[in-house]
């Protein structure tokens, strides 16, 4: 295994913070995003998504070649990407409004809340691709449950802004 991919696949060693190393890899996602967003906006979030699960594909792959465990919980850049894909649509509004990301920071709570519900919970899709048994699933699970948690942002912004705010 190269120390490129276990740099990578654990995020430059998150994943070995315990417990919950899943956690804290979705935590270390939040300043990173909002990094990415403060240089680039939505774009380069976007960007960095794509970059996050190409990377992250390799690396889990070198990571478990010739291994029983398909998905050893030192691997959490799934989890960066993830936590990614849940904050799309507030890194989106604050690009397109010309606001600071940070306004919105019950938002990022419940990407993180949300996010990590749907990677434990493992519902449907995300728990097909968990099964998988493969590097692809790896990503493909969290990916999932980032579009999931997205969705839910969505949501509870429409009715914060719509219902509650109307």
């Amino acid at each position: 295994m190269t120390a490129l991919a276990r740099l990578t696949g654990t995020v430059l060693g998150v994943g070995y913070v315990r417990p919950a190393p899943g956690t804290w890899g979705s935590l270390v996602a939040l300043p990173w995003a909002w990094l990415l967003h403060v240089l680039g906006g939505f774009p380069l979030l976007c960007i960095g998504v794509v970059a996050a699960f190409a990377a992250g594909w390799w690396a889990t792959a070198v990571m478990t070649r010739d291994s029983d465990d398909h998905d050893p919980s030192e691997i959490v850049v799934d989890e960066l990407a993830g936590q990614w894909i849940a904050l799309l649509p507030l890194s989106y509004a604050a690009w397109s409004m010309g606001m600071s990301v940070l306004v919105m920071w019950p938002g990022w709570i419940a990407a993180f809340a949300l996010f990590r519900l749907f990677d434990i919970w493992k519902v449907g899709p995300v728990g097909w691709a968990d099964r998988r048994g493969d590097a692809l699933g790896v990503m493909l699970d969290d990916v999932i449950a980032g579009v999931f948690a997205a969705l839910g942002v969505l949501v509870l912004a429409g009715l914060y802004h719509g219902v509650l705010q109307g």
